[in-house]
């Protein structure tokens, strides 16, 4: 015998999943969260400090000739 459907939740679960696969793609297309890009330029910009901090000179600058 077959099974029962209720057609009003299957076609909501239907819509469900296609709403998933959706934002699913779009997260893939779109990236990461601003969370996620300002931890890196944070963690960049410490780095970049660190480096910057250890010179024993500052950089030259180039001759205009």
């Amino acid at each position: 015998m077959a099974e029962i459907v209720n057609l009003r939740m299957a076609r909501k679960a239907k819509d469900r999943a296609a709403r998933e696969a959706e934002a699913s793609a779009n997260r893939a297309a779109h990236g990461r969260t601003k969370a996620e890009r300002r931890a890196a330029e944070a963690e960049r910009e410490r780095l970049l400090h660190r480096v910057e901090s250890a010179r024993r000179e500052p950089p030259r600058e180039k001759d205009a000739n």
